[in-house]
């Protein structure tokens, strides 16, 4: 507590307030106070502008929280509430150059780690969905690139050739095979990118994890989308991919039995009836098609940047064993080649 009672103070908080760790995130250190409230110290290596992040964040919540009020709903739970310092600011930044910030604490909610049941993921679908719809009529160019890059699959991609030709870790002839599956499909990246090149630019999550929404602990139903250090102009297809790539996938990332790891076509079903529903009529048909690929491209992406990390000697992705990444490489390029034979199929799915 001695730590922080300068960061209370600036927040308006006595010293003697409760203060205890809360949550597993893995960017940002996490505390509720006096049960009410919910402290982080942002990670600034990995956001280097607390203040284009926190801005990103005031004016999405600010005008979901205005929608949520029109609709008769309640923001105090269906949306984050940033709390200010005693000076107005976002956030407060000590004498040692560390960032807090401070939101109200959502009481009564549930979030999940994995999909328990098909309907879970329906839930997280419509949850992720009812964000787009809530900021369709949003201007995405307000917000900054909290991450530059972030989704740019094609820079992600000169990174790739870029460790293969530098071969840092000396492994490159070891994984020859995960190398050429990548560069095999370097077409595909581009002709997806083309595609999205045409599509509307809308606000979008970028972290859409299952246990970034949170649910009302007795309906069950999803109650508000968390975890927006990430919120940046983007695609639809590339959220709608991304939580496709994590949820309907059945085994863990990392795991070593790629025999178990398939692609779940029902699973991403529910998911995208979820969404869909959740969107209303905020996406056009080309844009309902895109998600299909948005799938296929999200997961290559994340397989592409573990094979990276491998090659230049696991310097980005935290490991815990030896291969980790290659591990976890292979697993995406598995979901991605089930994926790439049911494509026609996903596609109908969305239409």
């Amino acid at each position: 507590m001695k730590d922080f009672s300068n960061v209370l103070k600036n927040f308006g908080f006595p010293e003697d307030s409760t203060m205890i760790p809360w949550g597993n995130g893995h960017i940002n250190d996490t505390f509720r106070v006096n049960d009410e409230y919910l402290l982080q110290r942002i990670n600034t290596n990995v956001f280097k502008d607390p203040k284009g992040l926190m801005n990103n964040i005031y004016l999405v919540t600010d005008f979901l929280s205005k929608r949520i009020v029109a609709a008769g709903g309640d923001p105090k739970r269906e949306t984050l509430t940033i709390v200010k310092t005693v000076d107005g600011e976002l956030f407060f930044t000590d004498d040692d150059g560390k960032a807090y910030r401070m939101y109200l604490f959502i009481d009564n909610t549930l979030s999940l780690d994995k999909v328990e049941e098909k309907e879970d993921f329906y839930s997280c679908g419509f949850g992720f969905g009812d964000f787009q719809r809530q900021l369709g009529e949003f201007d995405a160019s307000l917000l900054t690139e909290t991450i530059v890059n972030f989704h740019n699959t094609l820079a992600r991609f000169e990174t790739f050739e870029k460790a293969i030709a530098d071969n840092k870790s000396g492994r490159r002839d070891l994984v020859q095979a995960e190398i050429d599956f990548a560069l095999a499909r370097k077409g595909l990246v581009e002709d997806i990118m083309d595609r999205y090149s045409r599509l509307p630019l809308r606000v979008t999550h970028n972290d859409t994890k299952l246990n970034n929404v949170l649910f009302d602990e007795k309906t069950r139903k999803p109650l508000c989308v968390i975890d927006l250090d990430t919120v940046m102009p983007g695609k639809a297809a590339n959220d709608f991919g991304d939580a496709v790539r994590f949820g309907a996938s059945t085994a863990a990332e990392d795991e070593t039995d790629l025999s178990k790891v398939h692609f779940d076509i029902e699973l991403y079903r529910a998911f995208a009836q979820g969404f869909l529903a959740g969107c209303g009529n905020v996406l056009g048909e080309e844009e309902r098609i895109s998600l299909a690929y948005g799938c296929i491209l999200m997961t290559f992406e994340c397989g592409m940047r573990f094979l990276t990390d491998h090659l230049e000697g696991d310097t980005y992705f935290k490991i815990h064993r030896e291969n980790h990444n290659l591990d976890r490489c292979r697993t995406q390029f598995k979901l991605v080649s089930e994926m790439e034979q049911q494509l026609d199929k996903m596609i109908e799915i969305v239409k």
